[in-house]
């Protein structure tokens, strides 16, 4: 299926979790959020929530400094 990620076009499998697209980036366990259809999704809900076709995702990641 396709979704948007960060602006872009993706191909996805169908179906797919917040937790399996990050993993397929080699992101997950790192300090991100992540937001569905402009709406956050938490950490909690990552396992669960599956995408759907169309789905705009924007994934950002938290980086330290000072």
């Amino acid at each position: 299926m396709n979704i948007q990620l960060n602006g872009q076009p993706k191909e996805v499998a169908d179906n797919i979790t917040i937790t399996a697209l990050l993993e397929s980036m080699e992101l997950y366990g790192r300090r991100i959020a992540v937001e569905v259809n402009e709406e956050l999704v938490t950490r909690s809900q990552f396992g669960s929530h599956q995408l759907k076709e169309n789905d705009v995702i924007e994934i950002v990641q938290a980086i330290g400094g000072g």
